[in-house]
């Protein structure tokens, strides 16, 4: 059973604007997750070969590997394109998949149109409490130079070629 940790831990935060209308920048995020994630974030037992948001209210959010098999990251709670996604994030200290909903943190991208073709996405990803003893160790990681900004430097650099 997994430990919950008693205090609240602070949200990590982090925005980009880039050069895409905001329908263009919701869907290359939600339907093209597998074309940017970087590959080295791969949690499956094999090379990962496509990730997957399904598109819709309680679908799953997945990694699949080149030999076909899913590695489950975890659901999605709010799916309300351009606008907004939330995402409950399954995974442990360990990188485990918890299929507990009372152990998932929650991550919410926010799809803002700045005009001239542009659209501010402003992630706040949050609840890491829940993670019980991997709690500390999951915020480091996403708040850390290899986290939430190196995926959406990698993001970017996809909407940019």
């Amino acid at each position: 059973m997994t430990e919950q940790v008693k205090e609240a831990l602070p949200a990590v935060r982090q925005s980009i604007t880039v050069a895409a209308s905001q329908s263009l920048a919701f869907e290359v995020f939600t339907r093209r997750l597998g074309e940017w994630w970087p590959r080295e974030y791969s949690i499956g037992a094999t090379e990962m070969a496509d990730f997957v948001i399904q598109p819709r209210n309680g679908g799953r959010w997945y990694e699949v590997g080149v030999d076909g098999a899913e590695c489950d990251t975890g659901r999605v709670t709010a799916y309300e394109p351009p606008d907004r996604l939330v995402l409950a994030w399954h995974l442990d200290g360990r990188w485990a998949f918890d299929p507990d909903p009372d152990h998932a943190s929650e991550v919410e991208i926010r799809f803002i149109p700045e005009g001239d073709g542009r659209t501010r996405l402003e992630l706040e990803h949050r609840h890491f409490e829940r993670h019980g003893d991997g709690a500390y160790a999951v915020r480091e990681a996403v708040a850390s130079r290899g986290g939430w900004g190196h995926c959406f430097a990698a993001y970017d650099k996809l909407l940019s070629a």
